[in-house]
């Protein structure tokens, strides 16, 4: 066995620096390595030879992976090559947009954790249609709230928690619980930035589509992600300009929907007082479950190992799949046979809590835009101290402003709406993904609104599938869910 480090992440100011001082090296870049790998399926070289080769022939390596990837259309060949991006002074709204790739890494600034200033993003949208003065004006109020509500919470937070704020160690994790509620009054149109891992052929479709999104300010991000790319793997990157199904195709569907609507009197849509449904889950799964340990600890076929376990009586099962959890600890991932069954949630979010939500990116996920008429979620310590009163007003004002833009400029109104303000979205899972949200998202050290949001997707599939999600619940609250397991005969 040989084992070669190939390559590894540098910062592109050290490159840089290397590139001024050593202008004859032309193979600084991840194109080599794309184009070694690719040729390791059809030649007999090792592949150190063929990493060798391409670093002293580039123009060939580019070639090479032009034919590869786009004629041959060996597309995951561009994954081999990876780029770390950083992101700057782009919105909350952007962000969603940004997040929807999955095979990405993202690590945004949190909210929960920096006191922001008063930094946010005017779409140009805003600045053609006049409406500056009231977008602007909107937002300052909210900004101007949300330190007032800082200032009101911090030391309700210290005082509603002594014991913690006793010890100077938690004095950050106290004033981060005062911002993570004060953060509910801010836009989405506040800027953040992000660190982003992504690979070429992630990138590729990521340029793509922003530049068919509506939103100038996605278009723009695509413009200037490419530029800040574009030469470092030009062999890899090639279909960036928007394509009409992406352009297209959501704005059709909509359409589509109004005629149908109007066909049929579909009306609006019932208001509704629960945030969390489950609308399907996959039948008998427990069944499906005990098969597919049986199927993956035997030779038998499919077929027949669902027949026996549903010849099986419940303890039978329930020690099956006992089994698959006996040595399992709270950090420990449950098997992939848990994979095999699914829950599709609908789900009513705030934003903030829907920051979160979106990271899950084994999900399948899709929603509706920003819709105030759901609601908005007020954290329950701005009640406390006696500021619901005053948020709401700001949100009155908000929606006030948000219904004016959404005269002239549609696509932009979104901006100015709040954390607080909500969201459906629909999310379908698999029951391994659920416990690694419950163990993530339901455990105490967990916000509150997606720690509510995971306990309720966790008590409906509990009821779906009791033996299969027997152990799904926080972090800090599986030892002890693990030992009443355990120490039950039945």
């Amino acid at each position: 066995m040989k084992i070669i480090l190939a390559g590894y992440n540098l910062d592109y100011e050290t490159i840089k620096e290397f590139q001024e001082s050593h202008p004859a090296q032309k193979n600084l870049t991840p194109e080599t390595v794309s184009a070694a790998y690719a040729r390791i399926s059809r030649s007999p070289r090792s592949v150190e030879e063929l990493r060798e080769l391409a670093r002293h022939e580039v123009e060939k390596a580019r070639q090479s992976n032009r034919n590869i990837v786009f004629e041959m259309g060996h597309s995951s060949i561009a994954e081999h090559a990876v780029f770390n991006i950083d992101v700057i002074g782009v919105s909350r709204l952007l962000v969603e947009e940004i997040e929807k790739f999955r095979l990405c890494s993202y690590t945004e600034k949190s909210q929960r954790y920096v006191l922001l200033k008063d930094d946010f993003v005017i779409p140009e949208e805003i600045s053609r249609s006049g409406l500056e003065e009231i977008y602007v004006g909107t937002i300052r109020e909210q900004n101007h709230f949300y330190h007032e509500l800082y200032d009101k919470l911090r030391p309700y937070v210290f005082e509603k928690n002594k014991d913690l704020a006793a010890d100077p160690a938690n004095r950050s994790m106290l004033e981060g619980w005062a911002k993570e509620d004060a953060r509910y009054i801010l836009s989405l149109a506040m800027e953040t930035q992000l660190g982003m891992t992504i690979n070429a052929r992630n990138l590729e479709l990521m340029l793509r589509r922003l530049a068919a999104h509506p939103l100038t300010e996605a278009q723009e991000y695509s413009r200037k992600l490419f530029e800040a790319t574009k030469e470092v793997a030009p062999s890899l990157i090639r279909y960036t300009e928007a394509t009409d199904y992406d352009r297209l195709t959501r704005q059709a569907l909509k359409e589509g929907i109004k005629t149908l609507a109007g066909k049929k009197r579909m009306g609006k849509a019932p208001a509704s007082d629960k945030p969390v449904r489950l609308i399907h889950a996959t039948p008998a799964a427990d069944d499906r479950i005990t098969a597919s340990l049986i199927h993956s600890s035997s030779n038998l076929p499919m077929s027949q190992c669902l027949q026996i376990a549903s010849s099986l009586d419940r303890r039978d099962k329930k020690n099956l799949i006992k089994t698959a959890f006996r040595h399992m600890k709270a950090h420990d991932p449950v098997l992939r046979e848990l994979e095999n069954v699914d829950l599709h949630f609908e789900l009513i979010t705030s934003a903030s809590c829907f920051a979160q939500v979106k990271r899950h990116r084994m999900a399948t996920i899709t929603g509706q835009e920003y819709d105030p008429s759901l609601g908005i979620t007020i954290p329950p310590a701005i009640k406390e101290i006696g500021m619901d009163k005053q948020f709401r007003r700001i949100i009155g004002k908000t929606e006030n402003a948000y219904e004016r833009i959404k005269l002239d400029a549609p696509l932009a109104a979104g901006y100015i709406l709040t954390n607080a303000h909500c969201k459906r979205i629909s999310m379908k899972i698999n029951a391994r993904e659920l416990y690694h949200i419950a163990r993530l998202r339901g455990d105490r050290h967990a916000q509150w609104d997606i720690r509510e949001t995971a306990e309720q997707m966790v008590k409906l599939g509990k009821k779906a599938m009791p033996l299969t999600l027997m152990l799904a619940t926080g972090k800090d609250g599986f030892a002890s869910l693990h030992d009443k397991v355990f120490r039950t005969k039945r």
